[in-house]
């Protein structure tokens, strides 16, 4: 059986390739790897091999360019980002319980927006739908109309991407994204805002199983599983230490320090540094802050500037977020954004924090403050498509609130929601966010 993400192949590829990232010359071993792939080995003799490879690039000194103005540790965030305290501020019970069911609802519609078309690269995505003149999006996506050819060559998210169809929807199907505030909350729940991170990888061993992550988690997981300990957990054999498995993670840090993102922040770098470093936990720590600025700002642009101020200056994520900012996005058409991203950034994976914190950040830009803009834009935008309409949604859902979402995209869920959770299945989205209300401190 092969096991995705934590084949010792797949492993090699995308640490060469996150070795080239970082600044390292990765030309040799890249041929050395070739070479070794094209002797037509058995299985057996192939692992043998792979394994002394890999073995030789872990020996092999490597460097980050950027590594003194990348830091891991939250002390020295603090320290770059001249972090301060936060002001508790005086919401109402009744204003924070909408604003945090907004985040919950406003998450799942984007998640599932976005759900049947994960992995389909978007020129696939503009040919699916163009083919039933929905194209650009407006609404959940149909599968009527589209011919049973185009089906076969991009066929739909295999992780219940049919059930997120608009003639199937019966309430939010079970999804990683979705997997991983109910995760947190129970991790909140339990231990507190004292918890650790290995409080974290417990949490998800006693719940989630092994194969509902992904990624960076997945090899966390099974790092963990193998008796190494965080942080090691996230660099050990894990080349995919900077993707986007965090930034997904981040909510219940915001949505339990309403109004406080230094709080919100320093949650999320205790969660992320499990699975990832520097740019990968900067996506945490950004999304984190912008959920908790939610609270307090109508305005986006607002929001994303405060929740910039907790990421490194000096970071490549800093640097990507600015370009966005400096992008005419409120002047130009969303597809000419679009096309700015996919031309700067295009080279990441797909599933890479840095090329979809870009695109997130340009579809609340574009949104001018409408649900519906945000979650249809960045979905529209392809690469994650689930991930990014989820934490899009989420920030809007916050920053509005459940009252002011429109029952078009909240009313298909029927306030409900699929888990391989162990204790969270079939859960009201309501009773979620009364459970994340009760433990927010404001």
């Amino acid at each position: 059986m092969r096991i995705s993400w934590i084949e010792i192949a797949e492993r090699i590829k995308y640490e060469l390739q996150q070795r080239e990232e970082e600044g390292n010359n990765v030309v040799e071993l890249r041929n050395e790897w070739s070479q070794i792939q094209s002797l037509n080995l058995n299985e057996e003799k192939f692992h043998i091999e792979a394994e002394k490879f890999y073995h030789k690039i872990e020996t092999i000194p490597s460097t980050v360019n950027n590594e003194q103005h990348e830091p891991d540790e939250w002390n020295e965030i603090v320290r770059q980002c001249n972090i301060k305290p936060d002001t508790i501020p005086s919401f109402t019970p009744s204003f924070v319980e909408d604003r945090i069911l907004g985040g919950w609802l406003g998450r799942s519609a984007g998640c599932m927006l976005g759900k049947p078309i994960e992995k389909t690269p978007r020129s696939g995505v503009i040919e699916l739908l163009s083919s039933n003149k929905t194209w650009p999006i407006s609404d959940y996506i149909t599968g009527k109309g589209i011919p049973d050819s185009l089906l076969q060559k991009y066929p739909w998210n295999r992780h219940y991407g049919k059930e997120s169809l608009k003639e199937n929807i019966e309430c939010m199907p079970e999804d990683d994204d979705m997997n991983y505030p109910m995760l947190n909350l129970s991790v909140f729940e339990k231990y507190g805002e004292e918890f650790t991170t290995e409080d974290v990888i417990q949490t998800w061993m006693s719940m989630a199983p092994v194969l509902t992550t992904f990624t960076a988690e997945r090899v966390a997981y099974v790092n963990r599983l193998a008796g190494i300990k965080p942080p090691q957990t996230a660099v050990t054999r894990n080349p995919y230490r900077e993707w986007i498995g965090a930034q997904i993670r981040a909510d219940i840090w915001g949505w339990t320090s309403p109004g406080q993102p230094t709080r919100a922040t320093e949650f999320a770098c205790r969660d992320a540094r499990l699975s990832h470093v520097r740019n990968g936990m900067y996506g945490e720590i950004f999304i984190a802050a912008a959920i908790a600025a939610s609270f307090k700002h109508d305005d986006i642009l607002t929001v994303i500037n405060e929740a910039l101020l907790f990421v490194p200056s000096k970071s490549r994520f800093a640097e990507v977020i600015h370009f966005v900012l400096s992008l005419p996005i409120q002047a130009q058409s969303w597809d000419e954004t679009v096309e700015s991203l996919y031309q700067k950034f295009g080279a990441y994976h797909w599933v890479h924090t840095i090329n979809n914190a870009a695109l997130v950040v340009a579809a609340l830009i574009s949104s001018k403050g409408n649900y519906e803009r945000a979650i249809c834009n960045v979905v529209m935008g392809g690469w994650d498509t689930d991930s990014n309409g989820a934490t899009v949604g989420s920030i809007m859902g916050t920053m509005l609130g459940a009252k002011k979402l429109p029952s078009k995209w909240i009313s298909p869920l029927n306030n409900r929601i699929r888990t391989s959770l162990k204790g969270f299945d079939n859960s009201l989205l309501s009773d979620l966010a009364k459970r994340t209300a009760k433990i927010a401190k404001y």
